[in-house]
């Protein structure tokens, strides 16, 4: 059985293949190629010999699998990939072979191709992100005064809106889009050290070869080497970590109020999709659960890379190799996430309707905190909240709506009758006065979201063509 999967059941076949063997070979190529080109620019290598090494700087070439599996016993990927790269150059230019990884060590080879193959994996992450964080937005717009249930302690509170519920869903998500492109920023940025650091075999050519790698490969160029400086590289990994989190909440949130004795959400549906193996009949939340599978899984991933900082002296033995291991899992089940929901509210179903049947089923209890302040104007606080935990028990017991029984306390007490009239009683059982709230709060935020959701697309899509 292939590793992935279930990996792959989880995720995307575009994120898979970003991480895939022959990419991350591919990547590692490319590393070497931008290294003999800058050589060749500042006179350290003929430029025949960097001819030679690019021309060759192609994982199709090579027998990938091959090279992989030599890696275990070598200790690191790079040492029989640039081997390999050695031996195919000295096939055509014998002198060239020479020059191969000249000046670099095998970290650099493998931090600047995950650098590059992360740089890829944000553009998958990121599209399908923002994809979701508009639909949201819309969704939000629309129903702003749609009463729903708020539920607290997973039991039935008070009304707020749809609007609101889905606000709670998208300020989250643009929030993590503006720190995903900060902290990418930062990590995103050129490898290239040498054996400690200190580009000492390229002498004072050193940062001029540097800036020429990070100008071809398009990677910011730090002020040194980050070989045991995992700061910003981690920093990344725990905001992805994060985004997990809150596509989660979003997932939980969804899958419940789907359950069908609530009814008030459905994922689409179709074409195979959420079915059961046994039961026609039902109808799985399966983006919601491909989303609460990574949120389940970003913790540990996350405190992998956080426990594997603390890295010996110049180079780490085994935490630097860890990290790796769980780097690419960590995209994987975000972008598994993303699209998933990006996919499932594209066709959200919902159903004003049942939110209401549900609302009306428990028989004005959602009201009892609103009255009960209105009355201890007149009773004092504490005695009023005796009241309507009483009133709403005998609610609950004699199937009776509380407005009903309100109406009678008040009407039976002559102190009350002077206090409030079935007018206000009226008014406060209002549903959608008592939504108002909700609705007015997603009118005051929705604006800034949507110009905040905006102005990242456009960054976003001034990076992807810039």
């Amino acid at each position: 059985m292939s590793s992935f999967a279930f990996e792959g059941f989880l995720s995307t076949p575009e994120m898979l293949e970003v991480f895939s063997e022959v990419s991350v070979t591919q990547a590692m190529m490319d590393f070497e190629a931008a290294l003999a080109r800058a050589q060749a620019a500042e006179g350290l290598m003929p430029h025949a010999a960097a001819q030679a090494i690019t021309s060759v700087c192609k994982a199709d070439l090579y027998d990938v699998p091959a090279i992989v599996g030599q890696s275990g016993r070598a200790g690191s990927l790079a040492i029989p990939l640039v081997k390999k790269l050695t031996e195919t150059v000295a096939l055509f230019d014998q002198q060239a072979a020479g020059y191969v990884h000249w000046g670099s060590t095998s970290q650099d080879v493998i931090d600047t191709a995950m650098v590059l193959l992360t740089r890829r994996a944000l553009q998958l992450v990121e599209r399908d992100l923002a994809a979701l964080v508009r639909d949201l937005l819309v969704l939000a717009e629309l129903h702003a005064a749609t009463p729903v249930l708020a539920r607290t302690l997973m039991q039935p509170a008070q009304v707020v809106t749809v609007g609101y519920k889905l606000l709670g869903w998208v300020a989250p998500l643009v929030r993590r889009q503006a720190r995903l492109r900060e902290a990418a920023a930062r990590a995103l940025k050129l490898q290239f050290g040498g054996a400690v650091g200190t580009l000492s075999v390229l002498g004072d050519a050193g940062p001029a070869v540097a800036r020429r790698m990070a100008d071809e490969l398009q990677l910011a160029l730090p002020p040194t080497a980050w070989h045991t400086q995992r700061d910003d590289w981690v920093a990344l990994g725990a905001e992805v970590g994060v985004l997990c989190g809150a596509l989660g909440k979003i997932a939980r949130d969804l899958s419940a109020m789907a359950q069908g004795e609530i009814g008030e959400l459905a994922e689409p549906s179709g074409g195979g999709r959420g079915g059961s193996s046994a039961m026609p009949h039902k109808r799985n939340p399966v983006s919601s659960m491909v989303a609460l599978a990574a949120a389940l899984r970003a913790p540990q991933r996350v405190a992998a890379l956080l426990a594997a900082m603390p890295q010996e002296q110049e180079r780490g033995l085994g935490n630097w190799q860890a990290e790796l291991a769980e780097w690419a899992g960590l995209f994987i089940s975000a972008h598994g996430a993303v699209k998933a929901l990006a996919e499932a509210i594209a066709g959200l179903e919902i159903d004003a309707a049942r939110m209401r049947q549900n609302i009306d089923a428990l028989q004005g209890l959602v009201f009892a905190e609103a009255v009960s302040m209105r009355l201890a104007r007149t009773l004092g606080k504490s005695r009023a909240h005796q009241m309507f935990e009483a009133l709403a028990q005998r609610a609950l017991a004699e199937r009776r709506h509380l407005r009903e029984l309100t109406l009678e306390a008040v009407q039976s007490d002559p102190a009350l009758q002077v206090a409030m009239t079935v007018a206000d009683i009226d008014m406060l059982f209002d549903l959608a006065r008592a939504a108002e709230p909700a609705a007015r709060i997603v009118r005051q935020q929705l604006p800034e979201l949507k110009k905040e959701a905006a102005a990242l697309a456009a960054a976003q899509e001034e990076t992807r063509h810039g």
